[in-house]
């Protein structure tokens, strides 16, 4: 059984600059413990004879030649727009930066 003890628990909380209560660092600690027995008991049953993966399912890339097909004009695209500017689609200002 893999533990964090409560003062183990302060220090990482120390480390990361959080502030904790008693009562937060002693539940946390004990939540610590239940994750790492979890942990642990994976780490069992992944034995030397189970083939190591990344994705539980084999995967390929599936890849396509591009094609340039016909697009919209600067016109067309602009055409539904609410407000544009020198062929551009004009949006509000935001975090009050300089125009």
């Amino acid at each position: 059984m893999s533990s964090l003890s409560r003062d183990d628990v302060a220090n990482l909380a120390r480390l990361a600059r959080i502030e904790m209560s008693e009562e937060e660092l002693v539940s946390l600690a004990n939540e610590f413990t239940v994750i790492l027995d979890a942990v642990a008991r994976v780490q069992e049953v992944a034995g030397a004879d189970v083939e190591l993966t990344s994705h539980p399912l084999a995967l390929r890339n599936v890849f396509r030649p591009d094609v340039v097909v016909p697009s919209l004009t600067p016109d067309e695209a602009l055409s539904g727009a609410p407000a544009q500017e020198e062929s551009r689609f004009r949006v509000p200002q935001i975090l009050g930066e300089e125009a």
